[in-house]
């Protein structure tokens, strides 16, 4: 069965999510919080999911207070990050292009990133793009860091980037992100071509699993159904004929 990019982004990120009890998802990010509930969906085990984008699907009564709080306690499993840059290291720049303060481009700012980025163990980064424009080799500006000097206390950062093209998962020993596997329709020549950042690879990189049948069932069943409520417009673009 064939399955959109939207699908097989949403059921990449899902696979990545095994064994968590707690998977936070910001707002603005139909993708990360559609493969939460995909993963939910799946898991032989309790796992909970909290949107901030919902008013119903999360149990914060503070909103981003209370996604601090817990995350400081150890009871947030995997969140999900992304930004203007990404480098290398797993920094990534959420202020903008060009030398602070007086750069060329302002995005919407670092918010909590770096907070969260040190105190859960698993943040995912996703971004859809995948161009040097983006994925660069060194970022402009540190919103939040990948790496720490030693000493540092931290049990939280990088464990994969997702983008259009790829999948990569860091090497937190060397710092650096290897290439886990290339998106139907793409090529190591392209990746390589549109990633400003060095990254290790094989010669022969494994090709990202298409979603099974029962899982895109799911997908366009409860996931497309829950996701609706929080992103209406994303659901009515990515599954017009399941609403």
């Amino acid at each position: 069965m064939q399955c959109l990019p939207e699908e097989l982004l949403i059921a990449t990120i899902a696979d990545l999510l095994l064994g968590c009890r707690t998977v936070a998802v910001g707002v603005s990010s139909p993708i990360p919080g559609s493969a939460a509930l995909l993963a939910r969906a799946q898991s032989s085990q309790p796992l909970r999911v909290e949107l901030l984008e919902s008013l119903h699907g999360n149990s914060f009564t503070r909103g981003s207070v209370e996604l601090f709080d817990r995350a400081a306690q150890g009871r947030i499993d995997a969140f999900f990050l992304g930004g203007g840059q990404i480098d290398g290291l797993g920094n990534i720049n959420l202020v903008g292009a060009g030398e602070y303060p007086a750069g060329s481009v302002r995005w919407p700012g670092s918010f909590g990133s770096s907070y969260l980025y040190f105190l859960v163990p698993r943040v995912i980064l996703f971004r859809e793009e995948h161009s040097r424009r983006v994925l660069v080799p060194r970022v402009d500006f540190v919103s939040a860091p990948g790496v720490s000097e030693p000493g540092v206390f931290r049990r939280g950062g990088p464990y994969a980037l997702i983008t259009s093209k790829a999948a990569f998962l860091f090497d937190a020993e060397n710092c650096r992100f290897r290439l886990s596997s290339i998106h139907p329709g793409h090529t190591l020549e392209e990746v390589l071509d549109n990633t400003g950042f060095e990254f290790d690879y094989t010669a022969a990189p494994a090709e990202t699993s298409s979603p099974s049948a029962a899982t895109l069932a799911t997908i366009r069943g409860s996931v497309a159904g829950e996701i609706a409520a929080a992103y209406p417009q994303f659901a009515a673009r990515v599954f017009p004929r399941h609403q």
